[in-house]
């Protein structure tokens, strides 16, 4: 088995996934939403960060943090996020005895630039529509879209009509 080996980096801005256990669609319940926000916020008290841009699906998540200039330790508030989470959740236990609520790991991205980080920014805020949850942005409410609309940086009606092929908005690794 490979060993992946994660890029830290103090104060860095991060593009974050995280994947449920089989994709069951836990964030389809707007009260599981809410229980990830309340463990998200948790955490933020001992480990703060800035939570620049998300989108909930029901599946899966993306995000982008700001970690503080001092701190590199993402890994840390995942775990503790997944695990307050976690413990608000009824589920089937595995023979090593957790609950199944998460894949075991997350993916992570360190972002490099300006452009890098507009291309995430793009991904999360168009990632409902690339999954024929909606038809733009704008409709999907657990997102930091109107966020970004509110501050000028998206048009409310961004990505409508305009992205007939998902592969017109890269991702760099």
């Amino acid at each position: 088995m490979s060993q992946y080996i994660r890029y830290y980096h103090p104060g860095g801005y991060y593009f974050f996934t995280l994947v449920t256990h089989k994709r069951r669609p836990l964030f389809s319940d707007d009260e599981n939403v809410e229980k990830l926000r309340v463990a998200i916020r948790k955490v933020k008290i001992n480990h703060p960060f800035s939570l620049t841009a998300f989108v909930i699906l029901p599946d899966h998540m993306h995000c982008i943090w700001k970690l503080p200039s001092n701190d590199k330790n993402f890994s840390t508030r995942w775990r503790l996020i997944k695990n307050y989470f976690s413990r608000e959740m009824q589920s089937p236990i595995n023979l090593r005895k957790e609950k199944e609520i998460w894949q075991h790991r997350f993916w992570e991205h360190c972002i490099r630039d300006e452009n890098d980080w507009r291309q995430h920014m793009d991904y999360i805020h168009y990632n409902p529509v690339k999954h024929n949850l909606v038809a733009s942005p704008k409709n999907w409410k657990h997102s930091s879209f109107y966020y970004w609309v509110e501050r000028g940086w998206y048009e409310e009606n961004w990505a409508l009509g305009e992205i007939d092929d998902f592969s017109k908005i890269e991702v760099g690794g």
